[in-house]
């Protein structure tokens, strides 16, 4: 068997923390740590009132889930405990996911929720139980190199989540392990089921967890009434179109629901003013983005300049350059050719092929020329 946990001292003395989900990546994580010779710990976070979650299949982190990782951790014979970060989850990562539509930028949640619960509250955890590392069942690779560990791509890159784990620390690298990353899901499966595992067949997780039936709006409306407001739709050029029932409905990049018909062109979302009610739409031109600004930067690399740049979870790499401001947690991302659905709140996330640089949160944007438009 590979040696899939990377252990410093060996599988007999070490203890091995397995963040379990409950769905059959973890599961697996845990089956193969288990397998290892370490003394393995399942752990299960309960991070919201899964009351309505447990009502749909596929729902990440619900009721169901953590009794599926007790039943695993019972036919694996290892110890299993439930973690309540119910307020700290919605104080964090919910609130911050509010706020974010509230001034209407577009926030992924699921990187926030990676940055801060998951990864630094699990690794405390873990570090209080004297474990050697933790393990997850993310798809991406932890690769030792010249002496360092990198964050690269998960290998199948259908279940890539490296967009999402950008924010991992060098520190938290020591520590975390993801056995995973060279795996196809199938055969992840393939695993779950010659172990016995009841979730060797569960549907993956497919929504934002605290929003099980994908309505963000009203979410977002019960928390921020004012999210609510009617306003106006306005045109690029200042002419009021029609009228909108919040902007918590609208995101960069939107032609659907616009309901302002018989235009000449096609018109799309282009920029979200928040304090003033107003949806300002456009031709699909405007939406050519050339640079943008970007906060909160966890930067993994060296002193690369040329990079690919991803802002959406799934976009492709595009070729940029990032000037960083390490100082500042900051960078700027010019873009070689214009992009476009680039939105503030989203995440930018930088790569030297394979390998993940860093990334961060997207806080401006700036047009592109006209003249590159045209040549795109």
């Amino acid at each position: 068997m590979p040696d899939r946990f990377d252990l410093p001292r060996g599988a007999s003395a070490s203890l091995i923390v397995v963040a379990m989900s409950g769905g059959v990546d973890s599961s697996v994580v845990a089956m193969l740590a288990a397998r290892s010779g370490a003394r393995v710990v399942g752990v299960t976070m309960q991070l919201y009132d899964h009351g309505e979650a447990v009502k749909k299949s596929g729902a990440c982190c619900a009721g169901q889930d953590i009794y599926d990782a007790k039943t695993v951790c019972d036919r694996l014979g290892i110890p299993h405990y439930v973690l309540d970060y119910e307020s700290r989850f919605r104080d964090s990562v919910i609130a911050e996911f509010a706020d974010a539509y509230a001034a209407g930028q577009t926030p992924i949640p699921c990187s926030s929720c990676n940055q801060g619960v998951k990864f630094t509250d699990l690794i405390a955890f873990a570090r209080e139980l004297g474990a050697d590392c933790l393990a997850t069942g993310h798809y991406v690779r932890r690769v030792r190199r010249d002496g360092r560990v990198e964050l690269w791509k998960g290998r199948d890159p259908a279940r890539d989540q490296s967009y999402f784990l950008y924010g991992t620390t060098p520190e938290q690298l020591e520590f975390v392990r993801f056995p995973l990353g060279d795996l196809p899901k199938a055969e992840v499966r393939a695993l779950a089921a010659e172990a016995g595992l009841i979730v060797a067949d569960k549907p993956d997780s497919q929504d934002i967890c605290f929003v099980p039936d994908g309505d963000y709006a009203s979410l977002v409306k019960r928390l921020r009434p004012e999210t609510a407001a009617p306003g106006d739709i306005v045109h690029l050029d200042g002419r009021k179109l029609g009228r909108h029932g919040g902007v918590i409905h609208f995101t960069i990049g939107q032609r659907r629901g616009l309901e302002i018909g018989g235009q000449p062109e096609p018109l799309y979302v282009v920029r979200l003013d928040a304090a003033r009610r107003r949806v300002i739409v456009g031709p699909r031109s405007a939406l050519a983005v050339g640079a943008a600004t970007i906060a909160n930067l966890n930067w993994l690399g060296e002193g690369q300049t040329r990079v690919e740049a991803k802002v959406r979870s799934l976009a492709r790499p595009v070729p940029a350059t990032v000037t960083c401001s390490p100082a500042e947690a900051g960078a700027q991302l010019c873009f070689h050719t214009p992009e476009y659905g680039v939105a503030p709140g989203q995440s930018a996330v930088f790569y030297d092929g394979d390998r993940v640089l860093g990334g961060g949160t997207i806080v401006a944007t700036e047009a592109a020329e006209l003249a590159d438009v045209a040549a795109a």
